[in-house]
């Protein structure tokens, strides 16, 4: 390819919204260009690497025996509605709809699960025709409340999206497993450092699920991670190993209630009663589940000193949505102000759940639903009914991992792939059924698996960039090596450019040549900030004494290389760059 009749456009200055890294060079570079806020166009260089990534995934996948399929965008609310997910859709507002003429309402898919069940359905018969995976690279849509961070958060992506269908659960866990170690091959050949973390299924469900993210300051997401251990999940997912109050194994005293008034939070109460620390009390939060049909009001106790985590909540109630109590409907349905509630005499009307983190408590501090008053030495199953008990909390930094109890520590990381354990949640809600060897209808056991291809180029930016531009993996760049003549007008150092130019492509590799008439320091900038793997430099050194320069951009090294051994250099140098993507 040659520079001149390539779409090329750079600028000196970053976009004026631009917050990371990935966003101001690919913008900066010509890579995307912002036509409104979360649309952008993928310029002719960011599509060929878009390509190379998809091609990468493409080989991976088949390789574990998927089939590419392309699904329609446009899917029908009906088709939704069978699954049940489409008032979980409307309730998290990420879904962007629309209708034809006829008033029939579409959703612009965020994922496929429901196409691709109903097609199943309809082809698959029999267990013979077991397992079956399919996927496609193809346009998502998300209504994003605020895009931002250049290809991280937008209104429309390139995702492939897999599906695999098996016949029992230990398939599922075979697919689900060879899934796992193609992204792990993926990412290796992209050149992207990737790991998988325990993560919440959201809105797509099922049993389980692992998200593959990529370290970076620039990350949305909160990863806790155990310091020497094999544990990582997301903060909405992740559990730790929790100190016991100091009130276990107490024995039990009289329940007696004291008057505090105005001493609502664990702060003053503790101020109040000094000899009562936060892990001595229970907080009770007040919260309504929420249904497409109804609202259930949920009271939820949590050890004074934790923090109860919204999403471990929301899928305990098995609400569409959460949100907190107002003050009017606290004093309505506990007859107590803000800051009262409590497990003792709490009304019948709401739902009751304890984190595990009240389990063991004696002696405990809490609301007793009568304003101005809290009650001390209360404990569970004596003083009030025992509830349910589920992990609900948000573990936090520095507490003991579930696994070795090596502390927490925060990493932040950018989300690039998901795959899930759906189980028969679709095939189930869908009547996807197949004929198994006994000749009985049973729904198909699934799994479904993501990657954002765009965040993908995104991502590495992030990983790899420098103070001088973008640094492409050689799997994914645009162009493996570039050709830079620092004079075009010099006819000599003109042809020896297309020779180089021409022997290198020769040899297979992905070369560019740079003939455009730009002054010299203007090209290298360019090539800096375009961020090719390698750039061969022919400059002064050709006429004088018969070397070019080779610099390698991601080592950011500059040698000097005799003419006669050029092509053999840099074709070892990206062989070798090639090879080192690979897993081992």
């Amino acid at each position: 390819m040659r520079a001149s009749q390539l779409h090329i456009v750079t600028y000196r200055n970053d976009p004026a919204d631009a917050e990371v890294t990935s966003h101001k060079l690919m913008a900066r570079a010509g890579y995307i260009h912002k036509i409104s806020a979360g649309l952008y166009v993928y310029g002719p260089l960011l599509w060929r690497t878009l390509r190379k990534i998809s091609e990468i995934v493409r080989q991976e996948l088949d390789g574990i025996g998927g089939q590419e399929v392309q699904l329609p965008i446009l899917q029908d609310q009906a088709l939704w509605e069978r699954s049940g997910r489409w008032p979980v859709y409307q309730a998290s507002r990420t879904m962007l709809t629309t209708k034809d003429r006829k008033d029939v309402v579409y959703g612009l898919a965020p994922t496929a699960e429901e196409v691709v069940t109903e097609y199943v359905a309809a082809t698959t018969k029999s267990y013979k025709q077991l397992p079956l995976s399919l996927y496609q690279i193809h346009t998502k849509f998300r209504d994003e409340i605020r895009p931002r961070f250049g290809l991280m958060r937008v209104k429309e992506f390139i995702m492939k999206d897999a599906y695999s269908f098996d016949a029992d659960e230990a398939g599922l866990d075979a697919r689900y497993e060879a899934f796992r170690q193609a992204y792990v091959r993926i990412f290796q050949r992209a050149g992207v450092e990737a790991f998988g973390v325990d993560a919440d299924p959201g809105d797509i469900g099922g049993s389980g699920s692992m998200e593959f993210m990529v370290a970076a300051e620039a990350g949305e997401d909160a990863i806790l991670i155990e310091e020497g251990g094999e544990y990582a999940a997301n903060v909405e997912k992740a559990t730790s190993r929790l100190v016991p109050s100091p009130s276990a194994g107490e024995d039990e005293r009289p329940l007696r209630i004291e008057d505090t008034p105005g001493i609502k939070t664990v702060e003053q109460l503790h101020g109040f009663f000094p000899a009562v620390t936060p892990d001595r009390m229970v907080k009770t939060v007040l919260v309504k589940a929420i249904w497409a049909e109804k609202e259930v009001p949920w009271a939820v106790l949590i050890r004074g000193d934790q923090e109860v985590n919204e999403v471990k909540l929301k899928n305990h109630t098995g609400g569409l949505a959460l949100r907190m109590l107002t003050d009017a409907e606290i004093v309505e349905l506990t007859g107590a102000e803000p800051g009262f509630a409590g497990p003792i005499g709490l009304s019948a009307a709401f739902s009751i759940v304890a984190d595990h983190s009240v389990r063991e408590m004696k002696n405990l501090l809490c609301g007793v639903n009568q304003t101005d008053k809290h009650a001390l030495d209360v404990n569970p199953g004596r003083d009030f009914p025992l509830p349910r008990f589920a992990d609900l909390r948000t573990a936090r930094a520095g507490e003991p991992g579930p696994r070795t109890g090596a502390p927490l520590v925060v990493k932040r990381g950018i989300e690039v792939g998901h795959i899930f354990k759906l189980g028969t949640k679709y095939s189930a809600a869908m009547g996807a059924v197949f004929t198994d060897e006994g000749g009985r209808p049973k729904p198909f056991v699934m799994g479904c698996y993501g990657i954002g291809v765009s965040r993908v180029a995104a991502s590495a930016v992030e990983q790899h960039a420098d103070g001088m531009g973008i640094r492409w993996p050689v799997a994914i760049a645009p162009f493996e090596v570039a050709v830079a003549n620092l004079t075009p007008k010099d006819e000599d150092l003109a042809a020896a450019a297309e020779g180089f130019y021409a022997a290198l492509k020769a040899a297979g590799l992905d070369a560019l040549i740079d003939d455009r008439p730009l002054a010299a320091g203007a090209k290298m900038k360019d090539m800096e900030l375009l961020g090719f793997p390698f750039t061969v430099v022919v400059g002064r050194g050709y006429k004088a004494e018969g070397t070019v320069e080779l610099r390698d951009r991601f080592a950011q090294t500059t040698e000097s290389v005799q003419i006669d051994a050029l092509v053999a250099t840099v074709v070892e140098r990206v062989t070798a760059a090639r090879r080192g993507l690979l897993p081992a």
